[in-house]
């Protein structure tokens, strides 16, 4: 856990304590003591305050998931504006919850990040659909045709990509498909590898600033 203030680290420490599944193996009052820690440790996941001396949360967040790209990485802050939430999570963060969130949010946030999911706190989630949901603006007539949307992905790969930027899951998107989970196990990972991004999360935010996920209902 890396966060500048005392009082907040000691509030979540007793949180973890109670705990049964979740230990909190080390303390930060930095972004590269956070950095330090992440390398020499290895943790499962990371929580990290954005705004500390010097490094700051979102570099310390890039440099983590550069160097170790199983760490999770939290972001739990106050700041619940767009810039900070999309570049926490454009940085490599697969959670953000605000510190005045509901605690059972916190360790729902933390065991989903642990099993490899992404999770974004309520408030959070609602404002980057509603960041996604806005109407694009009619095209240009004159301008030249777009380039193939993701053109390194296989019709299929852009039909599972377009079902996770609606949110879906494997399991529904197996579902949905007609086909196993197994296999769209292997269509996420040829997307991650193709699109170079590290988790459920980046996906979504590209496959949404591409216009895919919207709701064709």
């Amino acid at each position: 856990m890396a966060d500048d203030h005392g009082l907040f680290r000691e509030g979540v420490a007793s949180l973890l304590e109670r705990a049964e599944d979740v230990e909190l193996v080390r303390e930060a009052a930095t972004g590269e003591e956070a950095v330090r820690l992440a390398e020499e440790l290895l943790p499962d996941v990371v929580l990290m305050d954005l705004k500390m001396p010097g490094v700051g949360g979102i570099e310390a967040t890039r440099t983590i998931v550069g160097r170790s790209p199983h760490v999770g990485v939290i972001v739990v802050t106050m700041f619940e504006d767009d810039e900070s939430v999309f570049a926490a999570l454009k940085a490599g963060a697969r959670g953000y919850v605000l510190k005045d969130a509901d605690r059972g949010e916190l360790l729902r946030a933390i065991r989903a990040v642990a099993r490899g999911e992404a999770l974004l706190g309520a408030p959070i989630a609602r404002r980057v659909l509603e960041q996604f949901s806005a109407p694009l603006p009619a095209p240009d007539p004159l301008s030249k045709p777009p380039p193939p949307l993701f053109g390194e992905l296989t019709p299929r790969e852009l039909e599972v990509l377009d079902l996770i930027a609606q949110g879906l899951k494997n399991r529904e998107i197996s579902g949905r498909l007609h086909i196993s989970e197994k296999t769209v196990g292997n269509h996420v990972s040829n997307i991650f590898t193709k699109l170079q991004v590290a988790d459920r999360a980046q996906a979504i935010i590209r496959a949404r600033e591409a216009g895919l996920g919207r709701d064709r209902t």
